[in-house]
């Protein structure tokens, strides 16, 4: 697949996949990076691996309609033969009609169990923070499509972590992020082998 990924932060996932790719673990590619923040580790990344950037930052698209904005990023994504869309970080919604033309082919991480601990404004040490706060004994990350709505498509995936008593914000993080790095190219090797089906509102994967 040719895979284009979204990211707003340091990307240390998109990290993760462009080193499963270059074990061989993951047969796809990397064609594109969108980002809002050019001064991203994500767009040092992309930079260092030649991957185009596409940059959705208020100073690259302040002349733009919402209209336009949309329309150019799809030529680029066509451009690009972009066929998978992965979220690592990114921290703008991502627009309705990109979604609707990449339904079910656009996946997201969230570090918690969902539908615990999502929404808007639940990312990154908000999230640990909360979950901390609650109390819960058990955290994790799942993986799920993209729709209209902050962190409520489809779960294809997740997997546990343990809260302990002396865990805060930054040690869960530790904890989740090493789930997100060793399971997030695992999901994506499942795309690439069609081992995930989506009926309705069930999502099956094999």
């Amino acid at each position: 697949m040719n895979i284009c990924v979204f990211a707003s932060g340091a990307g240390t996932n998109f990290n993760a996949i462009l080193n499963s790719i270059e074990s061989g673990y993951l047969k796809s590619r990397v064609t594109l990076l969108v980002t809002n923040n050019t001064d991203s580790g994500s767009s040092v990344t992309a930079k260092k691996n030649n991957i185009g950037i596409f940059h959705t930052d208020k100073k690259s698209i302040q002349n733009l309609t919402e209209e336009e904005y949309c329309i150019k990023l799809l030529n680029v994504l066509k451009e690009n033969n972009t066929e998978f869309i992965v979220l690592s970080g990114y921290m703008q919604m991502v627009h309705s009609d990109i979604i609707k033309n990449y339904r079910n082919r656009i996946i997201n991480i969230h570090p918690s169990l969902l539908p615990s601990f999502g929404g808007k404004g639940m990312y990154g040490l908000n999230v640990h923070k909360a979950v901390i706060n609650a109390g819960v004994k058990v955290s994790g990350i799942t993986i799920h499509f993209v729709n209209e709505s902050y962190d409520e498509g489809g779960i294809i995936f997740q997997k546990c972590t343990e809260v302990n008593e002396n865990d805060n914000e930054f040690t869960l993080q530790e904890k989740v992020r090493k789930l997100e790095h060793e399971y997030y190219s695992y999901v994506i090797k499942k795309f690439e082998d069609g081992k995930v089906s989506v009926s309705g509102s069930r999502v099956t994967v094999k």
